[in-house]
């Protein structure tokens, strides 16, 4: 299987670019930069440390795209957008984990699942999208007397808040309750923001350190209060998710996917579905 990496010099980039190259079955065949960036012009061997690959880094996407079977795409919401875009007119799969996507970005990639297969997701461990399941059933069960809030810490050089994954719980817990997250989610408080609204789903961000990602979805009744939390303590677990989504991408129908079915625990409906991940 041909791959290639867009984003390739980023942390999740390089971490990917190391399993890749030791993966079974898969050949690297690219990796890509923004323009501008101190690693274009340099192998791509070299930048993950090992012996060269004969393989220049580049900041042209189309001839990845071109070249792979599959691409995998943690770059930014902007570059991501075309990149699906680039996607579908090449027949490519597109794995992406890029965070921050906004409406626009997310309407052109799901119009690129049209034609290709895309596995989206803000998290691609499997104890991040097995939470998702659990918040999604507490959620069911408990109703509004319980206020639910979705706590994230990350490392300092995180651009994004909350987070992709907070975000992705947020909507777990609203579909638990059957509801839509834009009209119940709080985004932070500050100032006389007076009491708590019955039903909000509130998110609160935290920035610090190399905090790789740390989540909890609390539940908090009167007399009573459920934790549910994630702590990531490395990056491969991302990447090694990343891996098992690029292997089980290739050659399969046009759809828009999650983590959930490339991990085989989808409770939801039709995993070709252009609604995206939970």
């Amino acid at each position: 299987m041909r791959v290639g990496i867009a984003g390739c010099a980023g942390r999740m980039g390089q971490m990917l670019l190391k399993l890749l190259i030791s993966a079974p079955g898969v050949l690297v065949v690219g990796g890509t930069e923004r323009r501008g960036s101190h690693v274009l012009g340099r192998d791509l061997g070299a930048l993950a440390g090992g012996e060269p690959l004969g393989i220049i880094i580049g900041d042209n996407p189309e001839p990845l795209f071109e070249q792979a079977d599959v691409v995998v795409d943690f770059t930014s919401p902007s570059a991501t957008a075309q990149h699906a875009t680039l996607a579908a007119k090449t027949g490519t799969a597109h794995v992406i984990g890029t965070t921050g996507l906004d409406n626009d970005q997310m309407a052109a990639i799901s119009r690129a699942a049209q034609r290709v297969p895309i596995v989206l997701a803000s998290n691609m461990s499997l104890g991040v999208n097995l939470i998702e399941q659990v918040v999604e059933e507490i959620s069911r069960i408990l109703d509004t007397d319980w206020d639910i809030e979705v706590v994230e810490m990350h490392h300092r050089h995180k651009v994004d808040a909350p987070s992709g994954t907070a975000i992705s719980l947020g909507e777990a817990a609203a579909k638990g309750r059957g509801v839509q997250l834009r009209r119940v989610s709080k985004r932070g408080r500050d100032g006389q923001v007076g009491p708590r609204v019955r039903g909000e789903i509130g998110f609160a961000a935290i920035r610090g350190g190399d905090v790789v990602g740390d989540h909890t979805v609390i539940f908090a009744a009167d007399g009573e209060r459920i934790e549910v939390t994630h702590k990531a303590s490395s990056r491969e677990i991302f990447g090694r998710g990343a891996v098992k989504a690029v292997l089980w991408a290739a050659g399969k129908r046009a759809g828009l996917y999650s983590m959930k079915d490339v991990l085989g625990f989808n409770l939801g409906s039709s995993s070709s579905s252009a609604s995206g991940p939970a």
